[in-house]
């Protein structure tokens, strides 16, 4: 063998298997810490002080080039702006993040009681006006109905030019216009800004009947939009953000609940997808009648689609004495006017007490598109579905 000694490769005098090492730079500078000494968190003041870290400094990774005030630190780095935060606030601790709940009631029976302020007649027959003509309480039950009227509290506008909502603010109110007129003004920058077109465009005025404010309420968003008064003497009445949300919202998801479990037994809609099903059950409307009522009339323009719930009925035609079609619940009808665009071709009269879910003729035409060809399959005695003049299959009788 030759009697050439070994070199490592690890460096001069350095040897890979155990002999104690050489420093040789900075790149194999290693700063070593006894087992039983504790280093704290590095979210936590305590880094970087105490006997475990002494002596312990961070050098650039590629040698000493590098200036020191880039690489090395005092101590623990120090959040920014610290007179901004409070007294004793632990920087080391944890935070969390949190929202209101998006349902309407956290708990089915818990003691949350709707507040009510006293009317006297005049006013009590000023607000039920006011809320007659307005969409979101038309689906209400009698007692959700009085709720909403005892926990409104009418706020006078003396003047004009008063800002009743500023956009990019909470949402706390809802605001029903019982008199004058109140103009709505949207910024492009999401939130009012200063000077004289700080509140933006207008783009609406909301009349009497109207209302305003429940999307920051319903969604937990900032106001969309500034509302101003656009005249004196105005009358508004106003419900609180727990009761808007506890009230209307409850009522329209428990709506819509009972829509989407009903339209799940009508054979008609099974091929309609759960979002599908949703924005019908959204669009229909509850309406009762006593026995002996004609709920639609031969002859009459169609406006409305009609699925029975509750009840039985009966299709007539004038020159017929029979019947030409019983309906029971699950069942629909007055689809023919709106498909054919023609008048009422048979009159539909309530043998029972029924209640009906009714669809307005343009949520027919945008939300049952889909169903059309299963429509026109329904046969009646002595009335023309218009199916023979887009079935190409079908070949007339001679």
């Amino acid at each position: 063998m030759s009697s050439t000694g070994f070199t490592s490769p690890f460096g001069a005098n350095a040897n890979p298997f155990g002999a104690p090492r050489i420093d040789v730079g900075p790149m194999h500078r290693v700063a070593e810490e006894d087992e039983s000494e504790n280093v704290a968190s590095p979210t936590t003041h305590a880094f970087g002080q105490g006997p475990a870290a002494e002596g312990l400094t961070f050098q650039h990774t590629f040698g000493g080039d590098a200036s020191s005030s880039q690489l090395e630190h005092s101590g623990p780095r120090s959040p920014p702006y610290l007179d901004t935060y409070p007294a004793q606030y632990n920087f080391a601790r944890r935070t969390s993040v949190s929202a209101e709940s998006l349902k309407p009631t956290s708990e089915t029976y818990d003691n949350w009681v709707p507040p009510f302020s006293p009317k006297t007649p005049e006013q009590l027959g000023r607000l039920k006006k006011a809320i007659s003509g307005n969409f979101l309480f038309k689906h209400l039950e009698e007692e959700q109905s009085s709720q909403i009227l005892g926990a409104l509290v009418e706020k006078r506008i003396p003047a004009k030019g008063i800002k009743v909502i500023t956009q990019g603010d909470t949402g706390d109110f809802f605001y029903v216009v019982e008199k004058g007129s109140f103009d709505i003004y949207v910024n492009s920058k999401s939130a009012l800004q200063p000077g004289p077109d700080g509140m933006g465009n207008k783009v609406d005025t909301i009349l009497a009947g109207g209302s305003f404010g429940e999307l920051a309420l319903m969604y937990n968003a900032p106001r969309a939009a500034t509302v101003i008064s656009a005249e004196p003497g105005c009358i508004l009445w106003v419900l609180d953000r727990v009761t808007f949300r506890r009230i209307l919202m409850e009522s329209t998801f428990q709506r819509r609940r009972m829509y989407e479990n009903f339209l799940d037994t009508v054979p008609l809609f099974s091929t309609l997808t759960p979002y599908e099903k949703s924005k019908i059950a959204d669009a229909l409307e509850s309406k009762k009648y006593p026995p002996g009522h004609a709920i639609i009339s031969e002859g009459e323009p169609g406006n409305s689609f009609f699925l029975l719930e509750a009840g039985e009925a009966v299709a007539q035609k004038h020159g017929v004495e029979t019947p030409v079609k019983h309906y029971k619940p699950g069942d629909f009808f007055g689809e023919l006017a709106l498909l054919n665009d023609a008048p009422r071709a048979a009159s539909i009269i309530a043998t029972t007490e029924v209640k009906v879910a009714m669809l307005g003729k343009s949520a027919f035409q945008r939300l049952i598109g889909p169903l059309e060809g299963i429509l026109r399959r329904e046969r009646y005695v002595g009335i023309k579905s218009g199916v023979e003049d887009t079935d190409p299959l079908h070949v007339p009788k001679a």
